[in-house]
């Protein structure tokens, strides 16, 4: 089985595992077929951490595939060989009090697949418990279907933010999480959304995934663009899909009174800075996002729904072979980079 390890900071290897058991009980046997990038991979790739998780090399990254069942463990029904799938990352426990109360995504033993402790989905063959597979829509493709645990996370994004028709909100990043919150917010009836963002590509499809304005913070200063935009009010949501430098805080200044301020984005440092009186003199709603939960049948929904909105962002597929010049690619936001998709 082929396997792509990151072996040291921003250095993967090809390495041949041995070969894959057949599925336990209950659980179900699947050929990797695509796998997005993600953000978190990125940060592992080139800061050696993600936060206060630091890698523990050498591990395999990689949490949202698509893939197709090869064979099913005893107990297992419903499943057959050849049907094509989305592969769910996370493992949970079902026993502990944020489990038995519906909110998985905060489980006291949660388990995430791409993580130091356990393998993601950079390699050809994966067993996953039957609860970790839902079927893929047969209009999509498996680079789409790798949409859907990236666009779970911002349906869970929209249960916290509470989008209302006729409001207005900033996204600030449109990388690919920005650029789903961007299409989420749209399709949530939202009248007119800023997006903040420095590569002039993803400028371009943030506009097609339909913001209204995108501001270059290199040129202009989004706080200073927004509220007078808004005449000084601000902004009923502000989402932080970056976390790189002050957009934090630039949220907590564009957002107006009473207003929301999602952060769905995860900083590179331990600790930041806040303007807290800012947010205290508005009493703003401060909400960060946990990955998501029970979100990922709706996310298929939307894909099957409106495949020709996701599908813009993908820009772009390479080969597991290829892996090393594809995570480059992205770290350096080169050739116009939106979404890069490995296949298998």
């Amino acid at each position: 089985m082929l396997v792509a390890e990151l072996s040291t900071p921003r250095q993967f290897r090809l390495t041949h595992a041995a070969p894959v058991l057949d599925p336990a009980p209950g659980e179900i046997q699947v050929a990797v077929k695509a796998v997005g990038i993600c953000g978190s991979d990125l940060h592992y790739f080139s800061d050696g951490a993600i936060g206060d998780t630091s890698c523990v090399y050498p591990m395999v990254l990689g949490h949202e595939p698509a893939g197709v069942v090869l064979k099913t463990g005893p107990g297992v029904s419903g499943w057959s060989a050849g049907d094509r799938a989305i592969l769910e990352p996370a493992l949970y426990c079902y026993h502990c009090e944020f489990c038995m109360t519906g909110r998985h995504n905060v489980c006291a033993n949660i388990r995430f697949m791409s993580m130091p402790a356990d393998l993601g989905f950079f390699r050809e063959i994966v067993n996953l418990p039957v609860t970790n597979l839902l079927p893929l829509p047969r209009n999509l493709s498996d680079a789409e279907g790798a949409l859907a645990e990236p666009l779970a996370v911002i349906v869970h994004s929209m249960h916290l933010a509470a989008p209302h028709a006729g409001e207005t909100a900033v996204v600030f990043g449109a990388g690919p999480i920005g650029l789903l919150t961007i299409a989420m917010l749209k399709l949530s009836g939202i009248a007119r959304i800023w997006a903040v963002e420095p590569v002039a590509a993803r400028r371009e499809l943030a506009r097609a995934m339909g913001a209204d304005a995108a501001i270059d913070p290199a040129a202009a200063d989004p706080v200073r663009e927004v509220l007078r935009d808004t005449a000084k009010r601000g902004v009923d949501i502000s989402i932080d899909c970056a976390a790189q430098a002050d957009t934090v805080n630039q949220c907590l200044h564009v957002t107006r009174n009473a207003g929301r301020v999602i952060l769905t984005g995860i900083p590179d440092r331990d600790h930041i800075d806040l303007a807290f009186h800012v947010m205290r003199r508005k009493e703003l709603a401060l909400l960060s996002v946990r990955r998501s939960n029970h979100d990922s049948e709706t996310a298929l929904r939307l894909l099957s729904a409106y495949p020709k909105l996701f599908a813009g962002m993908l820009t772009h597929q390479r080969p597991l072979a290829e892996i090393q010049p594809a995570f480059e690619m992205c770290e350096a936001y080169a050739d116009d980079v939106g979404k890069m998709t490995i296949t298998i």
